[in-house]
């Protein structure tokens, strides 16, 4: 379990691609105090297994579910990616209930500067969307972030606005993004399953 409270930007210094799977070495410099071989870690919000550390980072394998629900199959040595230990039992829940369980990608569409900030609209899947409330929590590359509105423009669009502080935009990869950018989102857990309750009770 995850908050969506990005901890660290790594950068991924080594892919190996083998077959159904491809491992990732991510090279970071803050966040290797407490992690361990086997231990669970949010990588652009998806939750992947350390399978072995180095004195610079660690490595991970995506197996072929991940590979094609998130953005995993894109990366490429260098890319930035944005990291999150598992939240610890009894410490402060500073974002919102991550499960780092990728519910598919979405597509970014607009990017605003508005001084302060920065506006984001995101393509979302008709899935997510139908989780997806007004000031409601969603994940986006691991990042915890309140729904700014919603715009359907079409049957086959669904926009889901972002505003996005400083703060977030310069300390993870979401100030990397640009229009075309794929991201991975993970809908609200609470949202889901009050959608599939109400699917269930029709």
């Amino acid at each position: 379990m995850f908050t969506g409270i990005v901890e660290e930007i790594g950068t991924i210094g080594r892919i190996e691609d083998f077959d159904g799977y491809r491992t990732l070495t991510i090279n970071v410099e803050l966040i290797l105090g407490d992690l361990s071989v086997g231990a669970s870690i949010s990588i652009d919000g998806a939750c992947h297994t350390v399978v072995e550390l180095f004195d610079d980072g660690f490595a991970v394998n995506s197996i072929g579910t991940t590979l094609a629900k998130t953005i995993a199959s894109e990366y490429q040595e260098g890319s930035k990616v944005n990291l999150e230990r598992a939240t610890i039992v009894g410490s402060r829940l500073d974002g919102h209930l991550v499960q780092g369980h990728v519910d598919g990608t979405g597509e970014v569409t607009s990017v605003k500067s508005m001084g302060q900030y920065h506006l984001m609209d995101i393509d979302l899947p008709e899935k997510i969307m139908a989780t997806t409330v007004v000031t409601g929590s969603i994940t986006v590359n691991g990042v915890s972030l309140t729904v700014n509105a919603i715009v359907q423009k079409d049957l086959s669009q669904h926009l889901c606005q972002l505003a996005i502080i400083p703060f977030t935009w310069r300390n993870t990869n979401l100030g990397e993004l640009t229009v075309g950018s794929n991201v991975n989102v993970e809908g609200d857990v609470i949202g889901k399953y009050l959608n599939r309750f109400q699917e269930r009770s029709l």
